[in-house]
């Protein structure tokens, strides 16, 4: 899960706080400082990404919205159909789950072959325990062995994604070069799922750089580029 940054509320001419008449408003400044991408499982999307509210408008058992979160740019992210409806209008936490624009995502959780997504090994009994109820929440778990619905592609596309760069490593492996390089940059923007990216290609800190850059929003401080862009805990986060 790429660990993004949404920033500051935009303002408006007066610049003060831009007054949302309704969230939808809000999806074309989110798209423009985060890229149009699932801000769960990094799907590209284009017309169907909806903007997302962390914490629902309208929780389960509440009978009218919470304009307090409705409206709230800090309550906003970017997700694909899969990604929001599986959270649906279950209320949560903050705390007790880990989040894309409040962790180092990407610190947390580990991708492995085939795409399937875990806790990271490095964590605590009580972060796994975060990190498995956010994987969860999302649907980030479910694959033919356990869900067995054909809409839901999620799966599918990270396994497919995960070959993609394991060929195109290969490739590099026989022809370094910048060109190379950069068709290698070209794929990954156009399939998506960053993370995956940034798994198959940890050993190579050129490419990484190059991953974290062309991305979107993606929080630069949680990578250390001394240690080969290794991921680290966001600060003032963890």
């Amino acid at each position: 899960m790429r660990p993004v940054v949404r920033g500051d509320c935009p303002k408006d001419v007066k610049d003060e706080n831009v007054r949302f008449a309704s969230y939808a408003q809000a999806r074309g400044e989110l798209i423009k400082r985060m890229g149009e991408f699932c801000s769960y499982c990094e799907m590209h999307l284009d017309s169907s990404l909806a903007v997302e509210h962390v914490q629902p408008k309208k929780p389960d058992g509440a009978l009218t919205e919470m304009e307090d979160r409705a409206l709230d740019w800090n309550n906003f992210l970017l997700a694909c159909t899969n990604c929001n409806s599986t959270k649906g209008n279950t209320d949560v936490i903050l705390a007790d789950y880990f989040w894309p624009d409040r962790d180092n995502t990407f610190h947390l959780f580990r991708y492995s072959e085939g795409g399937v997504i875990f806790p990271a090994i490095h964590l605590s009994e009580a972060e796994k325990l975060r990190a498995y109820k956010t994987i969860t929440l999302t649907g980030l778990d479910k694959h033919p062995l356990n869900n067995p619905e054909a809409s839901d592609r999620r799966w599918e596309n990270r396994r497919e994604t995960w070959d993609i760069a394991v060929r195109s490593k290969s490739r590099l492996a026989k022809n370094n070069c910048q060109e190379m390089r950069e068709q290698i940059l070209e794929t990954a923007t156009g399939h998506a799922y960053w993370s995956i990216w940034m798994t198959v290609f940890e050993d190579d800190p050129d490419m990484r750089c190059r991953f974290i850059e062309a991305f979107p929003g993606t929080d630069k401080t949680c990578f250390d580029a001394a240690r080969n862009y290794a991921a680290v805990a966001r600060k003032g986060i963890q």
